[in-house]
């Protein structure tokens, strides 16, 4: 989750992180770091995003199966 919050905040950042450790995170190439404090308060956001997009992709499923009934066709 660091690693998508990170690249939320800068898309083209360069890091390595140990034990997924926010205090463990290696900029590399000249990437300005960021704050601490920005990255946990993007953590919640990006993970609203991943439960948003998740729950996006069932509603697809479920949509596609409700238009093959319609059709007279099963899953």
């Amino acid at each position: 989750m660091l690693y998508k919050a990170i690249l939320k905040i800068n898309p083209k950042a360069q890091i390595s992180i140990n034990d997924n450790d926010i205090n463990q995170i290696t900029w590399h190439n000249g990437t300005t770091p960021i704050s601490k404090e920005d990255i946990e308060a993007m953590i919640p956001i990006v993970e609203q995003e991943l439960k948003d997009a998740e729950a996006n992709k069932l509603a697809k499923k479920e949509e596609a199966k409700a238009k093959l009934l319609e059709l007279g066709l099963t899953e």
